[in-house]
């Protein structure tokens, strides 16, 4: 004997944390943005970050 199948399909909540598709984009996009920065500075200063920071 077969069981019957669903009829229909729950829906899922999206993780408020963790590994997600919406944690994931904005991690990329706080990324790009401060790469940017950083080479913004490194071309304004004329120097490195490290050195802009006072780390070298």
């Amino acid at each position: 004997m077969t069981q019957p199948q669903p009829t229909v399909t729950p829906k899922l909540e999206e993780p408020k944390f963790g590994f997600n598709e919406y944690a994931e984009r904005l991690n990329g996009r706080a990324a790009m943005i401060g790469f940017g920065l950083m080479v913004l500075i490194e071309y304004v200063t004329n120097q490195g970050v490290l050195s802009w920071l006072g780390l070298k």
